[in-house]
Formats: C-alpha cells, sequence, structure tokens
C-alpha cells in the first residue's frame, strides 16, 4: 500500500513539477560532490582510463551509448507524451537548443573519433545515467512547466543566452576538430593542439561547453537549466585543469603563457 501511494505521487500532475525543482537542487549537490572528488581522481576515461573502473567498453559505443538517453528522452517527450500541453514559440526554440547539442554529441560525435582508448565500464554507466536523467529533467520541465511571455525570444534573457549559447556550440565544434586533427594517419602518441581557443587555454573544447550551457541556462531562465549549467561548469572546470596539468607535465614547451580554462585567468 505504501509502495503503491508513492508511486501514485511521483506521477501525480500535481507533485511533478515539484519533484523537477527538488531533482535541480540535487543536480546542484551533485556537481559539489563531484567537484570535490576530481581535485583527487582523475576521470577515468580517455587518457586517464583505468582497468579498475570496469571492463573497456569501444569509445565510439560507450560515447554514442551513454549519450543518445540526453537526446532520446526529450525527443520521446515531445513526439509521444499524451499528457503534454501544447508548445509555444519560446518552448520550442529552447528545446531545440538542447535537442541540437545532443543531435551532435550521440549522433555525430561518436563516429567522427579518430583512434582512442576504451572507456571503462563505472564512468560510461554514470555518464549514461546522467543523460538519462538531466534528459528528463531539462526536457520535462521545458515541455509542460515551463511558461514564458509570448514576447520571450526577443527579450534581453533569451537573446543574451541564445547568443552564448550558439558561440559556445562553435567554440566546442572546432575544438573538437582541432584535437580529432592533431593525428596524421598511422600516428600514435599525444601532440599539443594549436589553433582556435587553444592559443589561450588548454581546455578549449571544455570552455566552449561551458558557455553554451551558461548561455542555455540564461535563455531558459530556469532553476532545472541554472543547475546543469553550474554542474557542467564544475565539472569541466576539473577537467580542464587535470588537461593542464597533464599538458604542463608532459611537454617541455608547452606554451606558458596558456591558461586552463579561462583565458588570460585561468
Amino acid at each position: 500500500m505504501f509502495s503503491q501511494s508513492m508511486f501514485r505521487f511521483f506521477l501525480s500532475v500535481d507533485n511533478e513539477n515539484e519533484l523537477l525543482l527538488e531533482s535541480s537542487w540535487l543536480m546542484f549537490l551533485m556537481g559539489g560532490c563531484s567537484f570535490l572528488v576530481l581535485q583527487f581522481v582523475h576521470v577515468p576515461y580517455g587518457r586517464y582510463a583505468c582497468s579498475k573502473f570496469g571492463f573497456p567498453i569501444n569509445v565510439k559505443v560507450a560515447w554514442f551509448v551513454q549519450e543518445i538517453p540526453a537526446l532520446a528522452v526529450p525527443l520521446y517527450l515531445v513526439f509521444f507524451s499524451t499528457d503534454m500541453r501544447p508548445l509555444q514559440l519560446p518552448n520550442q526554440l529552447l528545446l531545440s537548443m538542447f535537442i541540437c547539442h545532443y543531435i551532435h554529441r550521440s549522433l555525430i560525435f561518436p563516429f567522427l573519433i579518430r583512434g582512442g582508448k576504451a572507456t571503462p565500464f563505472i564512468p560510461f554507466v554514470m555518464a549514461f545515467m546522467f543523460c538519462l536523467y538531466n534528459g528528463y529533467l531539462q526536457a520535462r520541465y521545458l515541455s509542460k512547466y515551463a511558461v514564458y511571455p509570448s514576447d520571450w525570444i526577443t527579450d534581453p534573457r533569451f537573446l543574451t543566452g541564445f547568443t552564448l549559447w550558439f558561440f559556445g556550440l562553435l567554440i566546442n565544434l572546432h575544438s573538437d576538430h582541432i584535437l580529432r586533427n592533431l593525428r596524421k594517419p598511422g600516428e600514435t602518441g599525444y601532440k599539443i593542439p594549436q589553433g582556435g581557443m587553444f592559443e589561450y587555454v588548454s581546455g578549449a573544447n571544455f570552455l566552449g561547453e561551458i558557455v553554451e550551457w551558461i548561455g542555455f541556462a540564461i535563455a531558459c531562465w530556469s532553476l532545472p537549466s541554472a543547475a546543469f549549467a553550474v554542474f557542467g561548469f564544475l565539472v569541466l572546470t576539473s577537467r580542464a585543469t587535470q588537461h593542464h596539468r597533464w599538458y604542463l607535465e608532459k611537454f617541455e614547451d608547452y606554451p606558458k603563457s596558456r591558461k586552463a580554462l579561462i583565458p588570460f585567468l585561468y
């Protein structure tokens, strides 16, 4: 009886919005905990992959499977949810921004990877669960509960956020392109990335994604999007710092003026 009551509670329309907001606060907490852990432990995939974190999974397969929930869940909610209200233009555009990123991240990016170390099972599962969790959080809130005025797309918050999101996306895509093309066919080993934002920071791809999701949060002006932006900032800042230290240790000729994440500052 108790379990049935709890099940009805989580499915009730009256309580789902509150559940989404509580899930947003949980994401803030997750980001803070992840930031603390990553001060002492390298994220165990890519160049830091380690067998003690589980059996290896082909990197292309891992990227595709772990990212696809953040695309599939929003698409399902938009096209097949039976209790969704008609989407207004602001909601359509904001959802499209989120979906656009994950079309690339799940359907294009994995199949452009050249080489790359296999991904251990544990970080693969953690990434899959986060994309499932965040895909539902962002898409359900925007498709059912977020209400914007009809002129939201001309509001300075939307215009500023969309501009940041777009430029962050471009930085992220260009930085990934540079990283993919560091090695010529048949070459192995790591090289110093050059060009684009890599002239200023070691984590140019991370910087692009951080700017992208900060822009998304400003454009949405909601607690779920803010939670995602903060989570991404904390985790990717840790990643960029680790990468920067790794480059400095591995390459004696690494540019000393290059910062970890924020040009000229950090």
